[in-house]
């Protein structure tokens, strides 16, 4: 199996760096400008859209897909960042800078108080396509579910600079193959609709 992942638009939260998480932030008239007249390349392209229920995903799923029908699905939703929500990075260092290292450092380990954990993240996106049949499957979904994907297909344990650089306006390819994620292709451009 394909999967093409396409992280949402931009909200008004992105431009300030707040942590949205679970919190169901819209696409802001930016975000919304920005995608009009894009669409993936259309060897990406598949017949089964799915998305995150967060409208920020499912905003961005109708742009792109040219408005397609599309499926929705709690697994594909961002890490739960528990009570960091809602929060800069700024904010929680000059709160608790310790807490905020040690979280760090753990890596795919790392939880929010109340939040989840990046590699329970990545449990729930395989437990979503494990068992499905479509040969191409393209997912809406956040930066976090991506990252978490990311790390499982390269054994990156995020307690470093990722080993790639992501765009993350782009869309990125895996495969899937008896259960075992593998990066495709990175950084693909959206092309003109």
């Amino acid at each position: 199996m394909r999967i093409t992942m396409l992280r949402h638009g931009r909200t008004a939260w992105n431009a300030e760096r707040r942590i949205q998480g679970h919190t169901d932030i819209p696409l802001s008239e930016e975000g919304r400008n920005a995608l009009e007249g894009l669409r993936l390349p259309p060897e990406l392209d598949a017949e089964v859209w799915v998305s995150s229920p967060l409208q920020r995903a499912t905003e961005t799923a109708r742009i792109l897909s040219g408005g397609r029908p599309f499926a929705t699905d709690a697994r594909l939703m961002e890490m739960n960042f528990g009570d960091w929500e809602g929060n800069t990075h700024t904010d929680l260092m000059a709160t608790d800078p310790q807490g905020m290292h040690n979280s760090e450092a753990r890596g795919m380990h790392m939880r929010p108080p109340n939040g989840e954990t990046p590699a329970e993240v990545a449990t729930r996106l395989l437990d979503f396509l494990t068992g499905r049949e479509e040969p191409k499957l393209v997912l809406v979904a956040h930066k976090g579910v991506i990252r978490a994907a990311l790390a499982r297909a390269s054994g990156w344990d995020m307690t470093s600079d990722p080993p790639f650089a992501i765009k993350w306006h782009m869309a990125q390819t895996f495969t899937l193959d008896e259960d075992r994620l593998r990066i495709d292709r990175l950084n693909i451009p959206l092309v003109a609709a």
